[in-house]
């Protein structure tokens, strides 16, 4: 198995797509914790920086089984590069927000970036097998799945800091440069982003192929397992809503939020780093799965029991090594069960279902954020997740991912 070093040095292609990818992880948190903290400052509220977060997870969720099919439809280099140019629309429209009465700008800038990620995510996902060799899956899906908190770091660490520094129109001026960045870096791949198409299948209407998509995902057990396992991590992660209150409780201010985000994002990137070896022992998978939302659970009940401000940073970092550990396993399991044509639309709607739930924990978050003590929100988003860990676990106990269901396909060499 090539090391992760190895396949970043060997495949250029691979790094293009990886480097795209890390722009657009960083911009969209360089955006979202500046928010977050501005938002309260201009209302007064929390609730604006819940419905942020919900408006961010809930258009995503709602677009991504149709961008899915496109993904299969169309060329996944050139809907990255669309998608990308119009997330720097929305993040332009962020520059507007100055006081009460334009917090509503926040809303719609967040969701044109929110539109732009439904196309760019299940395309860029999609694309990644075509990029790598064989040999390469296990190595590049783990720095791939790593790409996500490595940029939560440097853009929720950075954005709170430069947010406190010199306030947060900096920082949105510096994600329309990495949005024109991601956008070149996507127009340099030379692999192809997608199997050819075979000449005797008639191209679907877009429903049609959603439909089929979904036919096939209830027929296959194994499937339905894998693109429900991120939603335990999803309904809990309301609790991210009280990042910048609990930061607050303990005179951190911004850059206490920045902090949490940052050490969110670091297990994210640990976490997959972590789990490359793992990813050769099919057999583990499933107990894997259920054991890293078991440990998102927990840490997060954690949190809301301890008074020292490190130790909450610690517990949180454990909670995302987990979750991290949970999507890149889910992930790469299947790249393995799903073949090229229907790669994009089953992503789509694994990503759909995760973000949905999200939609759904932050928006009780969102109703309850004023009235509730936010370590009683912190234990909720534990238990849930715990409790999801474990039906999960029981419902998919007798099924089995010793073999892959289908050869990892790759573009023509």
């Amino acid at each position: 198995m090539p090391s992760v070093l190895s396949v970043l040095r060997r495949n250029r292609n691979f790094r293009k797509l990886l480097l795209a990818e890390l722009m657009v992880f960083g911009v969209d948190w360089f955006v979202m914790v500046p928010l977050l903290v501005l938002l309260p400052a201009l209302t007064g509220s929390g609730v604006w920086g819940a419905l942020l977060l919900a408006m961010d997870t809930g258009v995503v969720a709602l677009l991504l089984p149709y961008t899915g099919a496109l993904a299969d439809r169309f060329d996944r280099r050139r809907i990255m590069i669309g998608a990308n140019i119009a997330a720097l629309v929305g993040v332009l429209l962020l520059l507007g927000v100055r006081d009460a009465g334009t917090a509503w700008l926040a809303l719609v800038g967040i969701g044109v970036v929110a539109v732009a990620k439904a196309f760019y995510s299940p395309a860029a996902q999609a694309a990644l097998p075509n990029v790598l060799d064989r040999d390469e899956l296990a190595a590049g899906n783990a720095v791939a799945g790593s790409a996500w908190g490595t940029m939560t770091i440097v853009g929720a660490s950075l954005g709170g800091v430069l947010s406190s520094v010199t306030g947060p129109y900096v920082a949105f001026w510096a994600a329309v440069g990495g949005l024109v960045l991601a956008a070149l870096l996507a127009g340099l791949i030379r692999r192809p982003l997608q199997a050819p198409r075979e000449r005797d299948r008639p191209v679907q209407p877009t429903w049609a192929a959603i439909r089929e998509a979904l036919g096939y995902i209830g027929h296959r057990p194994r499937v339905l397992a894998l693109v429900t396992v991120k939603s335990a991590v999803g309904l809990g992660n309301g609790v991210l809503t009280v990042f910048p209150l609990l930061a607050a409780t303990y005179g951190a201010g911004p850059i206490g939020a920045g902090l949490l985000f940052a050490v969110r994002g670091a297990g994210a990137l640990v976490g997959p780093i972590l789990m490359r070896r793992v990813l050769g022992n099919r057999s583990w998978l499933l107990p894997g799965l259920a054991l890293s939302m078991s440990l998102y659970g927990l840490a997060y009940l954690g949190t809301s029991a301890v008074n020292w401000f490190p130790l909450v940073l610690v517990l949180v970092f454990v909670a995302h090594f987990a979750g991290g550990s949970n999507w890149v396993m889910s992930n790469y399991a299947l790249q393995g069960e799903v073949p090229d044509r229907l790669r994009g639309r089953v992503f789509a709607t694994d990503m759909m279902l995760a973000t949905l739930a999200v939609s759904v924990s932050q928006l009780v978050v969102a109703s309850v954020i004023d009235v509730v003590d936010e370590r009683v929100v912190l234990a909720g988003g534990g238990l849930v997740t715990l409790v999801y860990a474990i039906g999960w676990r029981v419902a998919t106990r007798r099924l089995s991912l010793t073999e892959p269901a289908v050869e990892p396909e790759s573009a023509l060499r």
